[in-house]
């Protein structure tokens, strides 16, 4: 009878006026203060529920538990989402133990000649590591520390170009975790506006829009063209070269082509198991699509069975190769599954806000005050500048995601913005908030990975991505204005013309050829 009574709350249309509004500020304002997305998402929950019941705290309970949280979980469409992810951990787990992508990165260093192709080699083994953003830096770092000390190239430059390429390009990859993270929030969202087109096919229509993943990429050969360096990346690097002149000390030997040999790591057990990983997806999301079409099951189906498959063949080759039984491989399989636990939690939150947003009509009310003095045009780029402050201030942008994409899809459809440039504007914002953010994990990793100093690299990387921020922030205005993706060329122009300028004025180039300190 209390769950009818809760129900019967809930399915009642009310005019909740700014009520309706204080869930997902609430949320806001407590990821920030607090900077625990868990919290402030619960939060956000159990007050949309206070407000739904007339504050009657008993049935705000029952609503958050049962109409909310317990309906969201129960969702066929939900469950399978976090199944995929779990799997998907489970596997990047396995690669990260057994060594193989360790061993790829390694035999890239064997043509490592100036200091140029050393950055630029960071740079391509950051996008080739694109399965895991938190493991690329600790992937990559170790094996270019001793590279970047041969050359001169300070700590700090390695880990910007570790932070710069591990969720930029992780984000725009749609069939590994975080492409099952966003696509799950698409589909909840457009549910919740009445949209049903399928949310793979939205995410392949807005990675073009994803202006700050593709600009953030474009900055680290802009910069290593250069040569040059400005700000407190430009006072890091001569730090460094005077320390290793006063010190007056020969240089760590760069990692040598057969050292992953020595250990036991082989490239094939990176290659082989992401071969068939993509051949799999690939053929399955082709039979779905000349058959029965694509629906949301058969894209989580295929990916399931793609990354099983990868993780089998993963586990027979660490046998094979490392002497690691089946059943040790599979309890690393499991380890790397529980991983993913702290972001289904989060999942579950955010799918469930969502419904109390709906229920609340936030996203009617919202419109309503903005429809009269914010023209559709400019909504993206009011998204961005929001998600970069959200994500900066929590250091999450999957909880940034999570927050923002319940809120700006549907007060976008309201105000007849371009879908796929509000939710581009979601991610790139929570994705540049996270990228400069002290408390992200990301960040903190990239200096764990270069073995640098947290806040120096939090402050050399600050400047270089502010002004990828900026600029993004002009794309988003024109994309706004000329609804097409051909603005990112216009934009990587505009970087690439102010990243240069900046260094003439501003840079120099502080990094002596190898040897002239040894």
């Amino acid at each position: 009878m209390l769950f009818s009574v809760a129900s019967t709350k809930r399915i009642s249309v009310h005019d909740y006026g700014f009520l309706s509004v204080v869930p997902p500020l609430l949320t806001i304002v407590l990821a920030i203060y607090s900077k625990n997305v868990i919290l402030a998402l619960a939060f956000g929950i159990m007050s949309g529920s206070l407000i739904i019941t007339n504050f009657h705290p008993f049935d705000a309970l029952l609503n958050s538990i049962e109409d909310q949280l317990l309906a969201e979980i129960s969702n066929g469409t939900q469950a399978q989402v976090i199944v995929t992810i779990m799997i998907i951990g489970g596997f990047v787990r396995l690669l990260e133990v057994s060594g193989g992508a360790r061993a790829f990165a390694s035999k890239m260093t064997a043509i490592v000649s100036t200091p140029a192709k050393a950055q630029v080699l960071a740079w391509l083994s950051g996008l080739v590591i694109f399965f895991t953003d938190s493991g690329n830096s600790l992937i990559i770092g170790p094996l270019y520390r001793s590279v970047f000390d041969k050359f001169n190239l300070c700590r700090e430059k390695l880990a910007y170009i570790l932070d710069t390429t591990s969720s930029p390009i992780s984000i725009l990859i749609p069939f590994i975790g975080w492409g099952a993270y966003i696509m799950s929030l698409i589909e909840k969202s457009y549910a919740e506006v009445g949209l049903t087109e399928n949310a793979f096919a939205v995410l392949i229509h807005v990675i073009p829009y994803q202006f700050y993943a593709f600009l953030a990429l474009t900055t680290v050969p802009i910069i290593i063209l250069t040569r040059k360096d400005y700000g407190p990346m430009k006072r890091m690097q001569e730090r460094f070269v005077a320390e290793r002149q006063a010190m007056g000390s020969g240089v760590e030997p760069a990692i040598s082509a057969g050292q992953d040999t020595a250990t036991g790591d082989r490239v094939g057990i990176f290659l082989y198991p992401l071969g068939v990983m993509l051949l799999l997806i690939a053929g399955l999301l082709s039979w779905h699509a000349t058959h029965d079409g694509m629906t949301g099951t058969h894209i989580r189906s295929s990916l399931d069975i793609a990354y099983l498959a990868a993780s089998l063949t993963c586990m027979e080759m660490m046998r094979r190769h490392k002497s690691v039984s089946f059943s040790e491989s599979l309890g690393i399989f499991i380890e790397g599954a529980e991983k993913l636990v702290y972001i289904s939690i989060v999942l579950l939150l955010a799918w469930s806000l969502s419904s109390v947003t709906t229920d609340l009509h936030t996203a009617d009310y919202i419109a309503s005050i903005i429809s009269g003095s914010v023209a559709p045009m400019y909504f993206p780029m009011i998204v961005f500048i929001l998600g970069a402050i959200i994500s900066l201030s929590t250091g999450s942008s999957y909880g940034t995601f999570a927050i923002l994409m319940a809120i700006a899809v549907p007060v976008g459809f309201e105000l007849g913005a371009s879908m796929y440039l509000t939710i581009a504007a979601v991610l790139s914002g929570g994705l540049m908030g996270d990228h400069v953010s002290p408390i992200s994990d990301t960040t903190v990793l990239a200096s764990v990975g270069a073995d640098c100093n947290h806040l120096d690299h939090v402050t050399s990387q600050g400047v270089y991505a502010g002004t990828t921020g900026l600029v993004t922030i002009i794309a988003y205005w024109m994309a706004g204005v000329y609804q097409t993706p051909l603005v990112l060329f216009v934009a990587m122009v505009i970087l690439f013309v102010s990243m240069t300028l900046t260094m003439r004025f501003l840079g120099s180039e502080v990094i002596p050829q190898p040897g002239r300190v040894s």
